[in-house]
């Protein structure tokens, strides 16, 4: 026995049985039960092969397992009897203990996500340093990674590796663990598992350095989805409900959206913040820059510092009326910064530069500042930021964000679309903007007009405006500006011809235009920027004077090159009028590609429709035409991708079913909008096609019925967005709709006709944001609308019309209820406003208010105290019958009209539009008082300078 151990003493045996549970198998020997491999053939192993056999025998170096591993040192070195053996048994998961024997010579081992934590027990477990050393350095190189294709780690996984190193007492793995967290936390926070994160590991996570989110709203959000998760909200005992304070407080409060604090005042794990929250926010919107510096304390300004880290690639600070310069400027400099004693001094420098410095001195000031660079930011949103000198916060990020590639700055009124065009001349890789503002509702031409103040006069003659001095049209930004590709200037009444030709010749590169709403503009120019703009294939031109000229430009071509039209994949043109049949003709046989096409409110014709040849279209929108069946059913048979209808006000659909069975052979409807011919045996008829429906708005001339209604839930499960206009409705049918679709977000019943009570609106519709109930309540009492705020307990969005039964006391109930409100629309219902408004003021994000013929108790002042109470309140429309003195004091003088207006508030300054009505009475031929008609509107919108007045005929929504 002596001799036969001297002759195998370099080698050993190691029997490697499966330790994962197995089927029961015959123990009888088989050739499937037993393989023997050599260590010397490592590198030439066959795992598929090898990995079919129940054990395994592997013949390994005794002297290479006892250097590598510690178990073996001890296993066969030490005074264990396996120290004499030939045959070692092992029990193991068989592949990885098989990669940990290549490990151990020398052979290349791949670490992966799923592999991980395998390997690095194993490595644990037989001592193997080297594997160690491997896995740490994976894991090391993975959870730093800024590398958009690394694979997703699973989060259970992840929670999986902290918890089984916390155990085993391996510092590196917990901590990295919270890294990997802390980066992804955008990622990780709307996965399923994200509840069962530990509280040690999530707090770790966001007190990491490297924590990386959007905004403090979605890590504000993150931990409240956390806390309601697995209803850790319940039954606290005193050590969690510290816990849950302690994680909260690591939020920093004054860098939330208002309108986010306002609507989570409900919520359970940020209910005892909020006052706390809206408080600060409140003090930092009424401190200037300058005031802010100087009411700082010595050292790091951490709560007022904007997360930014190495693996930031959105910055979204959208809502924050709050935000200033100061802390943007705060949020990019490094900390060692502020350990400096003359920080402020230097900071307050930086921040008191006046406009007109000469470019070398703000230039010097910028270099005594030491700003931090964050390459990897390629996205910003600075929307409704309306505290903002963007002149001062476009230089600073330009300086630490240098590979921004997309900015929207929507609803900042205070910004002029030249300025900032020049402004945004250092950014060489910007290829998006976005500065859209509120559309102002007149579209000069097509408004019957009392008095227009200079402001909206037809836009002045181009060769004056050309002769202007517009300072951002030198060759160093038109180098710049030549790589912005999509440019929104949705609604900028402040947009001549000669700016827009200007831009056209700086962005020639733009091939999405979004000019809606710009009424200024002329045809001739939009036709010009037609011509500069080569690569032009989406073209948004609703509400403006596109016409025969632009027309014209889309549709030239030479021999040599095609038109703009046969390239166009997107055109929207709704409310464009004075183009002949003629030109919309060729206009339409030209526009073969086009996946986008909306023709809402024009004048398009059956024989310019049957023109187009297109078969690629997935969003077509002819509502309020006069196209017939026959028409939209030739298009539709041609375009079976078709995602998106809108056909509402079309009188000539009356005999459609050839229409909806030709839809039903789609692909599938994603939104519609339907009114003349459809029925209950249409829908029966779409069923193939809207399975994936989330958008559905049935108008006048439809008659679903109230069996079609029932049958949405079971045809449309999907469904988010229902709304109805002069349908016939019921508490059964609505009933069906709120209790299945468990999606729904918005629900509208616009004049709809039957017997509906208080029964269809106690169901608990928690996703439910949007609620307009436009003359089918008329029994709304007060106590009903309690009922809605708990049944509806998220709404942003709410209008009533016709509830007569309400009073002042409503008021606080919608208030409490639906503190996150951003627009209100309350008309005729009976005595909300007979007492003032006051009691709204709890609404503090408001954004959009109506407020029609409510009671005649609104002050005077209305409007300077609605400013100065709803910070971000952009939309006004009032009644004069509402006021108590029988008129508002608005912020200019209107030149007719006798409005009494006061000299100019700055508090107002944030008003982006305001719709004042005003009736006049009527008497029946037999004496007795009429409901009031209405007699005109005064409209007010700010152009960036001040208020424009135009007193119309209209009455305007």
């Amino acid at each position: 026995m002596a001799q036969l151990r001297g002759l195998h003493d370099d080698f050993v045996i190691l029997v490697v049985d499966n330790n994962q549970p197995q089927e029961e198998e015959d123990e009888s020997s088989s050739p499937r039960q037993v393989i023997s491999i050599s260590a010397s053939d490592v590198s030439s192993w066959d795992f598929s092969e090898i990995l079919c056999y129940r054990r395994v025998q592997v013949r390994a170096h005794r002297t290479r397992l006892i250097q590598e591993s510690s178990y073996f040192h001890g296993l066969l070195s030490g005074s264990f009897s396996e120290s004499g053996r030939d045959h070692i048994s092992v029990e193991w998961n068989t592949e990885t203990f098989l990669i940990l024997m290549r490990c151990i010579y020398d052979c290349a081992v791949h670490v992966t996500c799923t592999s991980f934590l395998p390997l690095f027990d194993a490595a644990l477990y037989f001592g193997v340093e080297r594997l160690l050393s491997k896995c740490k350095t994976w894991f090391s190189m993975f959870a730093s990674s800024n590398d958009p294709a690394s694979p997703i780690l699973e989060l259970s996984d992840l929670v999986q590796m902290w918890s089984f190193c916390l155990e085993r007492d391996v510092d590196f793995v917990p901590d990295l663990c919270s890294a990997y967290l802390a980066k992804n936390l955008m990622l990780v926070k709307s996965d399923q598992y994200f509840g069962n994160v530990p509280y040690e590991l999530l707090m770790c996570c966001i007190k990491h350095p490297h924590l990386t989110v959007h905004s403090e709203m979605h890590l504000a959000d993150a931990l409240l989805v956390w806390l309601d998760s697995n209803k850790r909200m319940l039954d606290l005992s005193e050590t969690s409900k510290d816990d849950i304070v302690n994680l909260m407080e690591q939020v920093r409060f004054s860098l939330l959206p208002l309108w986010f604090i306002a609507e989570r005042r409900k919520s359970h794990g940020f209910s005892t913040f909020v006052d706390h929250s809206i408080e600060l926010v409140t003090k930092l919107t009424k401190m200037s820059s300058k005031c802010l510096v100087d009411s700082l304390r010595d050292g790091l300004p951490a709560d007022l510092r904007v997360r930014l880290t190495q693996y930031t690639e959105k910055l979204d600070l959208s809502g924050c009326t709050q935000l200033n310069e100061a802390i943007v400027l705060l949020s990019v400099l490094p900390e060692t910064y502020f350990t400096k004693p003359m920080w402020r001094k230097s900071l307050k420098r930086f921040l008191s530069n006046p406009e007109d410095d000469a470019r070398n001195q703000e230039q010097s000031s910028q270099r005594t500042l030491p700003i931090l660079s964050y390459e990897s930011v390629e996205e910003v949103d600075i929307s409704k930021c309306q505290r903002l000198d963007y002149k001062a916060t476009i230089k600073c990020i330009s300086k630490s964000l240098p590979s921004l590639r997309k900015l929207r700055a929507a609803y900042l009124l205070n910004i002029k679309v030249s300025t900032m065009l020049e402004l945004l001349q250092n950014f060489g890789n910007l290829t998006e903007v976005d500065l859209t503002v509120d559309i102002v509702p007149i579209i000069p031409g097509q408004a019957s007009v009392f008095y227009a103040s200079p402001g909206l006069a037809q836009t002045p003659p181009i060769n004056s405006l050309a002769s202007g001095s517009h300072i951002f049209d030198s060759g160093q930004v038109h180098r710049s500006l030549s790589s912005i590709t999509r440019l929104t200037l949705e609604g900028r009444s402040d947009l001549y011809d000669a700016d827009l030709r200007s831009i056209s010749r700086l962005c020639s590169s733009l091939c999405y235009l979004n000019i809606k709403g710009c009424a200024l503009l002329s045809d001739a120019c939009i036709a010009y920027v037609i011509q500069k703009c080569k690569s032009l294939h989406s073209l948004i031109v609703c509400y403006t004077s596109f016409s025969e000229n632009s027309v014209l430009a889309l549709c030239a071509g030479t021999s040599v090159t095609s038109s703009l039209a046969s390239n166009l994949q997107m055109l929207h043109m709704s409310k464009c009028e004075g183009i002949s049949e003629t030109s919309f003709i060729n206009l339409i046989t030209q526009t073969q590609k086009l996946k986008s096409l909306c023709l809402r409110d024009t004048k398009v014709s059956d024989s310019v429709l049957c023109e187009f040849s297109g078969s690629s279209l997935e969003s077509l929108d002819i509502s309020n035409t006069t196209i017939s069946s026959v028409i939209l059913t030739r298009v539709i048979s041609k375009n079976y991708n078709l995602k998106s209808l809108k056909a509402r006000g079309c009188k000539n659909l009356i005999q459609s079913e050839t229409v909806f069975n030709c839809l039903g052979k789609g692909h599938g409807l994603k939104e519609t909008e339907i009114g003349w011919g459809f029925t209950y045996f249409s829908l029966v008829s779409l069923r193939p096609a809207v399975s994936s429906l989330r958008a559905i708005s049935v108008g006048l001339g439809a008659s679903l019925g109230e069996d079609g209604l029932k049958l949405l839930p079971s045809t449309c499960p999907l469904l988010e967005s229902i709304v109805l206009y002069f349908q016939e409705i019921s508490d059964s049918a609505l009933m069906s709709i709120v209790t299945s679709l468990k999606h729904l977000e918005e629900l509208a019943l616009s004049y709809c006709f039957g017997d509906i009570t208080l029964q269809s609106f106690r169901f608990s519709i928690p996703n439910l944001r949007k609620l307009r109930l436009e003359r089918v309540t008329r029994w709304m009492t007060n106590e009903d609308l309690f009922v809605l705020t708990q049944s509806f307990p998220n709404l942003t969005e709410l209008k009533l019309v016709g509830c007569a039964h309400l009073n002042s006391e409503s008021q606080p109930i919608i208030s409490s209820g639906w503190p996150g409100m951003i627009s209100l629309h309350l008309e005729e219902c009976g005595r909300v406003t007979e007492n003032g408004v006051t009691s709204l003021y709890g609404c503090v994000a408001l954004e959009d208010l109506l407020l029609r013929h409510n009671g005649s108790g609104m002050q005077k002042s209305f409007l300077l105290g609605a400013a100065l109470k709803f910070p971000m309140l952009r939309l006004v429309s009032l009644d004069m019958c509402d006021a108590k003195e029988g008129n508002f004091d608005v912020p200019e003088v209107a030149k007719e009209g006798n409005f009494d207006v006061p000299e100019e508030r700055e508090e107002v300054r944030f008003l982006s539009i305001v719709k004042i009505s005003r009736c006049k009475s009527q008497r029946c031929s037999l004496g007795r008082e009429l409901a009031p008609a209405h007699r005109e509107t005064l409209v007010m919108f700010w152009n960036g300078q001040n208020f424009t007045n135009t007193l119309l005929k209209q009455r305007l929504n």
